[in-house]
């Protein structure tokens, strides 16, 4: 399968690799090295999230995807940059939720079947659902009682409840978000369509709900579930949300 990893994702990588040594090691252990550590990896997430549904999309038929340059990782290939990166970061820095991306554009007219396209679909927040594995494994380990500094596990445990906050939200069957379009393939086309249309009054009006309602008190349960499962903790958290807003 083509793959070549984008020169474009590279700096995104090493941000994150060097504010992780620098926490680490206590060379650089500031809030603004926090910051810098989360964003980063959110970032990184972002596009293994978009890459996912490429690769899905690859596997069910539609080879578009090498070309448009999906499967490289690249940030500046998807579909749309402020949709797919500059709306979840604002949000990021704004709230500290991890809301999720536009989708990369698939062919879905020449996928083997349906559930190749609901596969499509699934495939993101499985990217993110890996990242909050890996992410959490440390503190399922125990590392953060024997080594390493506060500053990095701080931030470790806030960008594993970005990725928790991903799933979550990815997976609620509301038009315009993954969830909802995992179940579209099943549905009546005359729905499909209706859905379709919609889906971006659907995503505002839920993400007013979001800010305004119960509703946020609901999906951070279940969000801290999420993440306690892999050992993260919602102090942890706090204190991560707490060093990266390090304009406070």
């Amino acid at each position: 399968m083509p793959w070549r990893l984008s020169a474009n994702f590279l700096p995104l990588l090493a941000v994150f690799l060097v504010t992780a040594v620098s926490l680490t090691t206590g060379w650089f252990d500031s809030s603004v090295a926090v910051f810098a550590f989360v964003v980063s990896g959110w970032l990184i997430s972002l596009c293994l999230h978009e890459g996912a549904h490429a690769l899905a999309a690859y596997w069910g038929g539609d080879r578009s995807v090498v070309e448009k340059g999906y499967l490289s990782l690249n940030p500046l290939a998807y579909a749309d940059p402020l949709t797919s990166f500059g709306f979840p970061l604002l949000f990021l820095i704004l709230g500290g939720i991890g809301l999720p991306g536009g989708a990369v554009y698939i062919n879905r007219s020449v996928l083997k079947n349906r559930h190749w396209d609901a596969f499509v679909a699934l495939a993101g927040p499985m990217a993110n659902l890996v990242c909050l594995v890996v992410l959490g494994l440390p503190f399922l380990l125990g590392l953060p009682e024997t080594t390493g500094s506060p500053q990095l596990w701080a931030g470790m445990a806030f960008l594993a409840a970005l990725q928790a906050s991903a799933v979550v939200l990815n997976l609620l069957p509301v038009p315009g978000f993954d969830g909802f379009a995992i179940i579209r393939p099943y549905l009546p086309y005359e729905m499909q369509a209706q859905a379709n249309a919609i889906a971006p009054l659907a995503m505002m009006g839920f993400l007013f709900l979001l800010f305004t309602t119960p509703v946020s008190s609901a999906i951070w349960n279940a969000v801290y579930r999420l993440a306690g499962l892999f050992g993260v903790y919602p102090d942890f958290v706090a204190l991560g949300y707490y060093l990266f807003r390090f304009w406070r």
